[in-house]
């Protein structure tokens, strides 16, 4: 007889009790943030078909050799389906499905991705927090945006984020005007999708202009709107880059007349497949907690109207490891009730008096004899044998009563809250 399986998929991850605890604050804490800004929240399917992230290289080569695709059975003629990799794609075919009903639209979302990791060693199945302001214009919607994710990051009680700023229309300019053929552009720009920037400054063809002035813009870095102005000052800017640089400096200058601190690194960004204007990146502890940014061409590319776009993810898992959900207020205490007889008299006063108190908003568990109560609780209250009476023990004040009625133990315990 085979033995039973006990073990999860690799790369699978088991959300335990406490786990799901921090899991819910962490979205809780994001809703409250989105619904104050005017954003709607909605839901896309788990399944998309494959041809959505194929359409005109919206995923890079890499990302879709990492996506869990299979057929989805129909006859002959079924379609290759995938478990979602990406949430900002699926919201923006939603988007395009049902743009008669916006002029614009503040959309949010809380939902999993699936990624294939070879090692099993990191996590297939990845939870995100995402916002997406579409057909919201340049550059305040870019601003807006990053506004949202950083308050969500501080209302998380998270200090000292890092916010990495790039711009991907920068970047593709510089490529352009090397001039490649459209092959070597091609291995080029998947080189320079998975992060290698180097690259660039390897290429022996092209206008030598453009050669030296690639070394010059990868190793722009500063904190305030004058560092992106000095790239206009530099020696040779052609026009497709130049127009690309002013659109990231409206972008900076907003975040510094609103005291938003952050870092331009114009190499930071990766992945960058569908965005075209600027792009970020959020750090906490060194971890990416998230990112996002401009993707003005993204709704054409999957049979939409085109429209100014804009978004961010939070990732939830490196999230978790750092927010405790201690943070939450507590307006909460759990009451455990402890049924001390079996007799179906006591059994009933027990269930009676918490449904009564689960109607005033508080969290009870009932308790049996030889059970113990499965989570921390502030309030324990015994139902005692032939119910002559409750003994209610307050455990945060050290304080015992006793009391004769149901009515007696909800005026106590919604008292002492």
């Amino acid at each position: 007889m085979a033995e039973p399986i006990t073990q999860k998929c690799k790369g699978a991850r088991d959300l335990l009790p406490e786990d799901l605890e921090v899991f819910r604050y962490i979205e809780s804490v994001f809703r409250r943030s989105c619904l104050s800004w005017g954003y709607s929240e909605v839901r896309t399917p788990t399944l998309e078909y494959l041809s959505l992230f194929t359409a005109a290289g919206t995923l890079t080569p890499s990302m879709l050799g990492h996506v869990y695709s299979f057929l989805d059975w129909d006859g002959w003629s079924g379609e290759r389906v995938v478990l979602r990799p990406d949430g900002t794609i699926p919201i923006a075919r939603l988007y395009a499905e049902n743009s008669s009903r916006w002029e614009s639209a503040r959309l949010f979302y809380v939902t999993n991705v699936f990624v294939f990791e070879e090692t099993g060693m990191e996590s297939r199945e990845r939870w995100q927090c995402g916002a997406e302001f579409i057909n919201g214009g340049h550059p305040w919607g870019d601003v807006e945006v990053l506004s949202l994710a950083v308050e969500v990051l501080n209302n998380l009680g998270l200090s000292g984020v890092k916010i990495l700023l790039s711009h991907a229309g920068v970047l593709g300019a510089l490529i352009k005007e090397l001039k490649l053929d459209k092959g070597e552009e091609a291995r080029i720009l998947d080189r320079v999708l998975d992060g290698d920037w180097e690259v660039l400054t390897t290429i022996a063809s092209g206008e030598p202009a453009i050669r030296d002035l690639i070394p010059l813009i990868l190793g722009t870095t500063g904190s305030h709107s004058a560092f992106m102005k000095n790239l206009k000052s530099l020696p040779y800017v052609p026009k497709s880059v130049s127009s690309a640089v002013d659109e990231f400096i409206k972008v900076t200058e907003l975040l510094d007349a609103l005291g938003i601190e952050y870092q331009v690194d114009v190499t930071s960004v990766r992945g960058f497949e569908y965005y075209t204007g600027v792009c970020f990146q959020f750090l906490y502890q060194g971890k990416k907690v998230g990112s996002g940014g401009r993707y003005d061409n993204l709704l054409p590319l999957i049979g939409g109207k085109r429209a100014p776009a804009c978004g961010f993810a939070l990732y939830v898992d490196p999230l978790m490891r750092v927010v405790s959900a201690n943070n939450q207020p507590r307006t909460e205490q759990r009451v455990v009730i402890r049924c001390e007889d079996d007799t179906p008299e006591a059994i009933k006063t027990a269930f009676t008096l918490a449904g009564i108190l689960r109607s005033r908003g508080l969290l009870v568990e009932l308790s049996f004899a030889g059970l113990k109560p499965a989570a921390a609780h502030r309030w324990l209250v015994r139902v005692h044998r032939k119910l002559n009476g409750f003994s209610i023990i307050d455990r945060e004040r050290e304080q015992v009563r006793r009391v004769r009625s149901v009515n007696s133990v909800v005026d106590v315990v919604g008292g002492g809250l």
